[in-house]
């Protein structure tokens, strides 16, 4: 396991979250989102070993941690600067405070993030992988 290039990669997540604070509008965060992904996938297949699904997915659980820890932080800015997701909060009927459910959440879509990382991961390494072998045959 590559824990540095897990680490690293992971600064991408770093700076989205305090993006996603303080600049970035919900709107248009996947469409900075999926790049990240593409290029960290690329990253994953060049340079982790092996377990590229692996590597993705716990890039998605760090990520989470980063951007967890700066929304719940920074709570009172994220949700001046995010309207949709203020009145999500408002309108759920959970018992949890909203800080709270915040925390319990970001884990999970680090999770789902990460298994889209670890996909994307594994199908770069197998066309990386492939490309040259099925040149050097031919």
């Amino acid at each position: 396991m590559n824990w540095k290039l897990i680490l690293q990669l992971s600064l991408f997540g770093l700076v989205m979250a305090f993006a996603t604070v303080f600049v970035v509008p919900s709107n248009v965060e996947p469409l900075l989102w999926l790049p990240i992904f593409v290029v960290c996938a690329w990253l994953i297949a060049r340079f982790a070993p092996r377990l590229y699904f692996l590597h993705g997915l716990l890039l998605g659980v760090v990520n989470s941690v980063w951007i967890t820890v700066v929304h719940v932080a920074f709570f009172d800015q994220y949700l001046a600067h995010h309207a949709r997701e203020a009145a999500m909060m408002r309108s759920t009927s959970t018992p949890l405070p909203p800080r709270l459910l915040m925390a319990c959440v970001g884990p999970v879509i680090g999770v789902v993030s990460g298994v889209l990382i670890g996909l994307l991961a594994q199908l770069a390494a197998w066309i990386t992988r492939r490309g040259p072998r099925a040149m050097s045959r031919a």
